[in-house]
């Protein structure tokens, strides 16, 4: 990130810039741990995809900031009614580590 635009500005980095490597690291501590450790996830979650996608990757848990911060605390029951659809009748925990495996 130190070598993009947003990498070099001014302050603390947070929300969507984050989220890939976010991500790969969620990816990486679950393997390494081969998930016997809970893992929260953050980094860039704007969305029910979002969230489901740290799921995937090994998060137990997400954490949302900057989308609440800027969306409001709406944004919650938006993500949470978002992952009721996307699960499909699935548990959290059904999903948690499958593209980590």
């Amino acid at each position: 990130l130190a070598a993009t635009p947003v990498g070099r500005e001014d302050g603390g980095l947070s929300g969507p810039p984050l989220r890939g490597l976010a991500l790969a690291t969620t990816r990486d501590i679950y393997r390494l741990t081969r998930g016997r450790i809970p893992i929260i996830g953050c980094g860039g979650i704007a969305s029910a995809e979002d969230a489901l996608a740290f799921a995937r990757a090994g998060a137990s848990f997400v954490q949302i900031y900057s989308s609440m911060t800027l969306d409001g605390p709406g944004k919650v029951r938006e993500i949470k009614d978002g992952l009721v659809d996307l699960l499909k009748g699935r548990r959290w925990a059904d999903v948690v580590g499958e593209d980590a495996k």
